[in-house]
């Protein structure tokens, strides 16, 4: 009887604790079709964990760079959101970026001596409203589109489907570039 109550008494402890959605699944958004409410599920749940990983730190922090060839924690937030802005308007516009989005977006982009030089003193709130900005164009543009159109190719052997994949794939890589970075601030 008491391994019974204790049981009941963990179970009502751990239910006290859980959150109102699961923490760990992978579930459609409302008001995206199955599918595209799957990548967008997964492509929320990596920006949020990115900007929980950086909307505190400092603008030193937001401009340290371990070396002089890595890239500041700014500017990588920047590179994340002209990565999906490219893949956005490739996808959802079907356009190529313009000469307007490469003199917004290269240096972002590139992730080389001009973003180095380019993404500093600016506090990382500035890099992440510019994300945000994206994102929601991003979602608004998926909310227009269903399932056939995530699986129909842009190219030969390309579909959409890995288009929004790769972003998330790069998101991901990029979110342990950050935690990198963020290991080697001076103490």
């Amino acid at each position: 009887m008491k391994n019974i109550i204790r049981l009941v008494l963990l179970m009502g402890i751990v239910g006290l604790n859980a959150p109102a959605k699961a923490q760990y699944a992978v579930e459609p958004v409302e008001g995206f079709t199955p599918q595209i409410g799957i990548v967008v599920d997964m492509l929320e749940e990596i920006k949020d964990r990115i900007e929980a990983d950086v909307r505190d730190l400092s603008l030193a922090e937001t401009d340290f760079r371990f070396d002089d060839r890595a890239n500041s924690i700014g500017a990588l937030i920047m590179h994340l959101a002209a990565t999906e802005a490219y893949y956005q308007i490739e996808t959802l516009e079907g356009n190529a970026w313009s000469a307007e989005d490469m003199a917004f977006w290269g240096a972002a982009s590139d992730l080389g001596e001009a973003s180095r030089e380019t993404f500093t003193g600016k506090p990382i709130a500035h890099y992440l409203d510019i994300w945000d900005t994206v994102r929601e164009k991003t979602l608004g543009g998926l909310k227009s589109r269903d399932d056939a159109w995530l699986a129909s190719e842009i190219e030969e052997g390309v579909n959409n489907h890995w288009v929004w994949f790769h972003v998330l794939e790069h998101a991901s890589a990029h979110m342990g570039q950050i935690a990198l970075v963020k290991q080697r601030f001076p103490d």
